[in-house]
């Protein structure tokens, strides 16, 4: 079972978070996130840490527990410091450009994708000879940055046999034998 929600939340230097009617919203350098709390989770400050503390042992109470922990972490960790994604375009003639918040795209279709990117993620891509292009995505929202990787890497997922398709720069892909010749 886990524990995670009993552990403490270090409020980072620079961060300020406030609480009204169930809601917790932090501000920091690099944004300001809001998050529903549910009633059965009660939030107490102290000393520069956070502390998450449940009313019963129910189960779906003690779930919440450590969702609410680790969302209020991310929230905390992601306007101090932010997140990042890094996707590999892996695929002869596959190509990302980043036009401002528009991301366009030839990943091996007859015509090219043009995806548009939120406001709250910035968007890079950079391509190398003799590399694979690089699309990076930054954000203060761990949800939407996951969401946006996500939808991004839909386009044209990994194929096991060729290793051809758009994944996470940390991703591996377990490649399997193509058929064998008869004898």
């Amino acid at each position: 079972m886990s524990r995670i929600g009993n552990a403490p939340v270090q409020i980072e230097k620079g961060v300020e978070v406030k609480f009204d009617n169930n809601t917790i919203s932090v501000k920091g350098p690099k944004g300001e996130l809001k998050q529903d709390i549910d009633s059965a989770i009660v939030i107490e400050q102290n000393e520069g840490q956070l502390v998450f503390k449940r009313s019963s042992e129910d189960k779906e109470i003690r779930s919440k527990h450590g969702l609410y922990r680790s969302l209020v972490q991310n929230m905390i960790v992601g306007v101090s410091k932010g997140f990042a994604k890094k996707l590999e375009f892996h695929g002869v003639g596959y190509r990302a450009a980043a036009k401002g918040q528009i991301l366009e795209m030839s990943v091996g279709y007859s015509h090219g994708i043009s995806f548009e990117i939120p406001k709250e993620v910035k968007v890079s891509a950079v391509t190398e000879k003799g590399q694979p292009p690089i699309v990076t995505l930054e954000s203060h929202d761990k949800q939407l940055l996951g969401q946006v990787a996500a939808k991004i890497r839909s386009f044209r997922k990994p194929e096991p046999y060729k290793g051809k398709g758009i994944r996470y720069s940390d991703e591996f892909i377990r490649r399997k034998a193509g058929k064998s010749a008869a004898k």
